[in-house]
């Protein structure tokens, strides 16, 4: 299983959409609750933010690898979920400006 890591701003709708979503998926599937998910918050360890390459929030790297950047969808944070559990399902998607 690969660690997730996601940025986050408290204050950012899209995030907290991400941040429910997240944990109705997990609350709903078992084999999702066993993931674990690092949520940095981008304003309180900007030297962590700084590290990776990302513009949007909320973003998801697994190991170290950016898989989703922008607002997201139930479906997008599922296949982030399963991309960690070593299904497929995701593709990369960029927010554009």
């Amino acid at each position: 299983m690969k660690k997730v890591t996601m940025f986050y701003f408290p204050t950012c709708p899209y995030c907290a959409a991400a941040l429910n979503w997240l944990a109705e998926l997990k609350a709903e599937n078992p084999d999702y609750a066993k993931v674990e998910v690092e949520m940095i918050d981008e304003k309180k360890n900007s030297a962590i933010a700084d590290k990776y390459d990302y513009y949007y929030v909320p973003t998801f790297f697994i190991d170290g690898v950016k898989i989703h950047e922008g607002a997201a969808t139930r479906e997008i944070v599922e296949g982030v979920l399963r991309k960690a559990l070593g299904e497929e399902g995701v593709s990369r998607r960029e927010a554009v400006s």
